[in-house]
């Protein structure tokens, strides 16, 4: 009895050893899940919260996109009517009623200034959007499905590679009309290439690992194993590329407008005003100082976010 009672008291014993595991398992489990899902994204979010950098260039990427969706509440004048240029007004310096002076026009360079916001951040947010969509989307097929299609795709790449981003523009932009939203088609279909190239190698780096094995493994289909495993692990870089290039596409759309073949007249943007300071900027230098200003302000605040948002989300750098 005595054996028996040991015996039972130590399949007891392990039966409460079993169920205590069990019962910890799901609690286990759900820590772990929760662990899971708070691993990249949020981790990325909180450091986010306390880089410096980033809180700065949100805050004026957010001014900027205010900016260039209401000019109204910056500024009661507007650059389209027919009496907002008088050439009695030419040239002269800022002033309190006029803090940006005028232009070669007589035209307010602050109305101006404050108007052009809306081309240049529609440019690179439109061609932002494009180039990820496209680039992100072909090389996801490409990471994924490999063989021919990869082969395929990366040779139709390697093909708008060979093409400069702004050389290409100047020579499509010629025969096209030069508007906001055509520039931003050019330069999203020279651009598309390099989110291509980075999407492909970050799903080639992670279609292989443990956790698409297990999901395979485990039934899931192709569709579900894109969406759910392989998107939100190879999507990190592409992000970030992407917030640094916005700032690069507005460059790009001002120096397009600065040689003449971006936004038209009567249609304006920061290029086009340096363009026209730029003939007489020793004489006036308050014309070029402010589009010039203005331009090197944006493209500094995305890039800033575009760098706090690369250091959040790369491993290494934690």
């Amino acid at each position: 009895m005595r054996e028996t009672t040991t015996v039972e008291g130590s399949m007891t014993d392990t039966q409460i050893a079993g169920a205590t595991s069990t019962g910890a398992a799901p609690g286990q489990g759900d820590g772990n899940k929760k662990e899971r899902e708070a691993s990249l994204w949020s981790d990325a979010l909180r450091d986010l919260r306390r880089n410096p950098i980033f809180i700065i260039g949100g805050v004026l990427v957010l001014f900027l996109l205010i900016v260039a969706a209401v000019p109204q509440l910056f500024t009661d004048g507007s650059p389209f009517d027919s009496a907002a240029c008088k050439l009695e007004d030419s040239l002269k310096t800022p002033s309190a009623a006029h803090w940006f002076g005028y232009d070669i026009q007589g035209c307010d360079v602050y109305i101006r200034t404050v108007w052009a916001a809306r081309n240049s951040v529609i440019v690179g947010i439109v061609t932002t959007s494009l180039v990820l969509i496209v680039g992100g989307g072909l090389g996801l097929v490409a990471g994924w499905v490999g063989g021919v299609v990869d082969s395929v795709l990366s040779r139709f790449t390697e093909i708008f590679f060979a093409i400069p981003l702004l050389l290409g523009g100047m020579l499509i932009m010629s025969s096209l009309p030069g508007n906001a939203w055509t520039v931003s088609l050019v330069l999203a279909i020279l651009g598309w290439p390099q989110i291509f190239r980075i999407m492909r190698s970050s799903v080639l780096q992670n279609k292989n690992n443990d956790y698409v094995v297990a999901a395979r493994a485990l039934g899931a289909g192709t569709m579900r194993i894109t969406i759910r495993h392989i998107l939100p692990n190879a999507v990190a870089p592409v992000i970030v590329v992407g917030a640094i290039s916005l700032g690069v596409y507005i460059s790009a759309e001002a120096a397009l407008s600065y040689l003449g073949i971006g936004v038209q007249p009567p249609e304006i943007s920061w290029g086009l005003m340096v363009s026209d300071a730029s003939v007489r900027w020793l004489q006036a230098p308050h014309v070029l100082l402010f589009p010039s200003l203005a331009l090197s302000i944006t493209v500094l605040a995305f890039i800033m976010v575009g760098d706090a948002v690369r250091d959040a989300l790369d491993p290494k750098l934690r």
